[in-house]
Protein backbone atom coordinates (compact mmCIF):
# COMPACT_ATOMS: atom_id res chain seq x y z
CA UNK A 1 0.00 0.00 0.00
CA UNK A 2 1.41 3.37 -0.95
CA UNK A 3 0.50 6.83 0.40
CA UNK A 4 -2.28 7.44 -2.14
CA UNK A 5 -3.91 4.10 -1.33
CA UNK A 6 -3.60 4.81 2.39
CA UNK A 7 -5.36 8.16 1.90
CA UNK A 8 -8.15 6.38 0.00
CA UNK A 9 -8.56 3.88 2.86
CA UNK A 10 -8.67 6.71 5.39
CA UNK A 11 -11.18 8.62 3.26
CA UNK A 12 -13.62 5.74 3.71
CA UNK A 13 -13.45 6.39 7.47
CA UNK A 14 -13.87 10.15 6.93
CA UNK A 15 -17.17 9.63 5.08
CA UNK A 16 -15.49 9.88 1.67
CA UNK A 17 -13.72 13.18 2.39
CA UNK A 18 -10.37 12.61 0.71
CA UNK A 19 -9.00 16.09 1.55
CA UNK A 20 -9.67 15.64 5.24
CA UNK A 21 -8.05 12.18 5.20
CA UNK A 22 -5.00 13.51 3.35
CA UNK A 23 -4.66 16.41 5.80
CA UNK A 24 -4.90 14.03 8.79
CA UNK A 25 -2.27 11.65 7.41
CA UNK A 26 0.14 14.43 6.44
CA UNK A 27 -0.27 16.11 9.84
CA UNK A 28 0.57 12.89 11.69
CA UNK A 29 3.57 12.11 9.48
CA UNK A 30 4.87 15.69 9.70
CA UNK A 31 4.59 15.74 13.49
CA UNK A 32 6.37 12.40 13.87
CA UNK A 33 9.12 13.47 11.44
CA UNK A 34 9.75 16.78 13.21
CA UNK A 35 9.90 15.24 16.68
CA UNK A 36 12.22 12.41 15.65
CA UNK A 37 14.51 14.86 13.82
CA UNK A 38 14.80 16.87 17.07
CA UNK A 39 15.88 13.72 18.89
CA UNK A 40 12.60 13.08 20.69
CA UNK A 41 11.07 9.61 20.95
CA UNK A 42 7.52 9.29 19.58
CA UNK A 43 5.71 6.35 21.15
CA UNK A 44 2.26 5.31 19.98
CA UNK A 45 0.93 2.80 22.49
CA UNK A 46 0.19 -0.55 20.87
CA UNK A 47 1.58 0.46 17.49
CA UNK A 48 5.24 1.24 18.13
CA UNK A 49 7.82 3.94 18.69
CA UNK A 50 9.98 6.08 16.46
CA UNK A 51 13.35 7.41 17.61
CA UNK A 52 16.62 8.85 16.36
CA UNK A 53 19.70 6.61 16.62
CA UNK A 54 23.26 7.72 15.98
CA UNK A 55 25.65 5.34 14.23
CA UNK A 56 29.22 6.12 15.16
CA UNK A 57 31.99 6.51 12.56
CA UNK A 58 33.47 3.14 11.58
CA UNK A 59 35.52 1.31 8.98
CA UNK A 60 33.55 -0.48 6.24
CA UNK A 61 34.48 -2.45 3.11
CA UNK A 62 33.51 -1.61 -0.46
CA UNK A 63 31.95 -4.88 -1.71
CA UNK A 64 33.16 -4.35 -5.29
CA UNK A 65 36.81 -3.55 -4.61
CA UNK A 66 37.27 -4.85 -1.06
CA UNK A 67 38.92 -1.54 -0.08
CA UNK A 68 38.45 -0.21 3.47
CA UNK A 69 36.54 3.05 3.67
CA UNK A 70 35.83 5.25 6.67
CA UNK A 71 32.05 5.74 7.15
CA UNK A 72 31.03 8.99 8.81
CA UNK A 73 28.91 9.36 11.93
CA UNK A 74 25.26 9.40 10.83
CA UNK A 75 21.84 9.75 12.51
CA UNK A 76 19.13 7.33 11.34
CA UNK A 77 15.46 6.89 12.26
CA UNK A 78 14.50 3.66 14.05
CA UNK A 79 11.05 2.11 14.41
CA UNK A 80 10.34 -0.42 17.13
CA UNK A 81 6.98 -2.20 16.77
CA UNK A 82 4.65 -2.33 19.78
CA UNK A 83 3.36 -5.51 21.36
CA UNK A 84 -0.15 -5.18 19.89
CA UNK A 85 1.24 -4.77 16.36
CA UNK A 86 3.49 -7.81 16.87
CA UNK A 87 0.55 -9.89 18.09
CA UNK A 88 -1.66 -8.91 15.14
CA UNK A 89 1.05 -9.61 12.57
CA UNK A 90 1.93 -12.97 14.12
CA UNK A 91 -1.75 -14.00 14.22
CA UNK A 92 -1.94 -14.25 18.01
CA UNK A 93 -4.53 -11.44 18.10
CA UNK A 94 -7.31 -10.57 15.67
CA UNK A 95 -8.26 -7.01 14.73
CA UNK A 96 -11.85 -5.88 15.34
CA UNK A 97 -14.03 -5.44 12.26
CA UNK A 98 -14.19 -2.05 10.55
CA UNK A 99 -17.85 -1.69 11.55
CA UNK A 100 -16.92 -1.98 15.23
CA UNK A 101 -14.12 0.56 14.80
CA UNK A 102 -16.48 2.99 13.02
CA UNK A 103 -19.06 2.62 15.80
CA UNK A 104 -16.42 3.33 18.42
CA UNK A 105 -15.24 6.39 16.46
CA UNK A 106 -18.77 7.83 16.39
CA UNK A 107 -19.08 7.44 20.16
CA UNK A 108 -15.66 9.02 20.81
CA UNK A 109 -16.78 12.71 20.47
CA UNK A 110 -19.47 12.17 23.13
CA UNK A 111 -16.82 10.87 25.54
CA UNK A 112 -14.57 13.87 24.94
CA UNK A 113 -17.25 16.32 26.08
CA UNK A 114 -17.96 14.26 29.19
CA UNK A 115 -14.27 14.20 30.16
CA UNK A 116 -13.97 17.94 29.55
CA UNK A 117 -16.57 18.55 32.28
CA UNK A 118 -14.65 16.27 34.68
CA UNK A 119 -11.34 18.09 34.19
CA UNK A 120 -11.37 19.94 37.56
CA UNK A 121 -11.96 16.67 39.42
CA UNK A 122 -9.11 15.05 37.52
CA UNK A 123 -6.83 17.92 38.53
CA UNK A 124 -7.64 17.26 42.20
CA UNK A 125 -6.82 13.57 41.78
CA UNK A 126 -3.45 14.31 40.18
CA UNK A 127 -2.20 16.30 43.20
CA UNK A 128 -1.74 13.22 45.45
CA UNK A 129 -0.01 11.47 42.56
CA UNK A 130 2.52 14.31 42.43
CA UNK A 131 3.15 13.92 46.17
CA UNK A 132 3.71 10.19 45.72
CA UNK A 133 6.25 10.75 42.96
CA UNK A 134 8.01 13.35 45.12
CA UNK A 135 8.17 10.82 47.96
CA UNK A 136 9.61 8.21 45.60
CA UNK A 137 12.26 10.67 44.42
CA UNK A 138 13.21 11.49 48.03
CA UNK A 139 13.50 7.79 48.88
CA UNK A 140 15.60 7.22 45.78
CA UNK A 141 17.89 10.11 46.73
CA UNK A 142 18.32 8.71 50.24
CA UNK A 143 19.15 5.23 48.99
CA UNK A 144 21.71 6.53 46.48
CA UNK A 145 23.29 8.67 49.21
CA UNK A 146 23.50 5.60 51.44
CA UNK A 147 25.11 3.61 48.65
CA UNK A 148 27.68 6.36 48.06
CA UNK A 149 28.51 6.47 51.79
CA UNK A 150 28.99 2.70 51.91
CA UNK A 151 31.15 2.84 48.80
CA UNK A 152 33.30 5.56 50.39
CA UNK A 153 33.72 3.45 53.55
CA UNK A 154 34.73 0.45 51.48
CA UNK A 155 37.34 2.43 49.54
CA UNK A 156 38.67 3.91 52.80
CA UNK A 157 38.98 0.42 54.26
CA UNK A 158 40.89 -0.72 51.18
CA UNK A 159 43.27 2.23 51.50
CA UNK A 160 44.03 1.46 55.13
CA UNK A 161 44.78 -2.18 54.38
CA UNK A 162 46.98 -1.05 51.53
CA UNK A 163 48.98 1.05 53.98
CA UNK A 164 49.52 -1.93 56.28
CA UNK A 165 50.93 -4.09 53.50
CA UNK A 166 54.15 -2.05 53.06
CA UNK A 167 54.83 -2.38 56.78
CA UNK A 168 54.99 -6.16 56.38
CA UNK A 169 57.43 -5.75 53.55
CA UNK A 170 59.79 -3.69 55.69
CA UNK A 171 59.80 -6.27 58.46
CA UNK A 172 60.56 -8.93 55.89
CA UNK A 173 63.43 -6.80 54.64
CA UNK A 174 64.76 -6.43 58.22
CA UNK A 175 64.64 -10.21 58.67
CA UNK A 176 66.65 -10.78 55.49
CA UNK A 177 69.27 -8.22 56.57
CA UNK A 178 69.40 -9.84 60.03
CA UNK A 179 70.02 -13.25 58.42
CA UNK A 180 72.78 -11.78 56.24
CA UNK A 181 74.52 -10.27 59.25
CA UNK A 182 74.13 -13.53 61.19
CA UNK A 183 75.81 -15.44 58.35
CA UNK A 184 78.74 -12.99 58.31
CA UNK A 185 79.34 -13.42 62.04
Amino acid sequence: MNKSQLIDALAARYEGNRKQAQHALESVLDTITREVARGEKVAITGFGSFEKRVREARWVRNPQTGARIKAKKVAVPKFTPGQDLKNVVSGAKKLPSLAAVAAAAKKAPARKTATAKKAPAAAKKSAPAKKATAAKKTTAKKSTAAKKTTAKKATTAKKTTAKKAPAKKTTAAKKTTAKKTAKKA
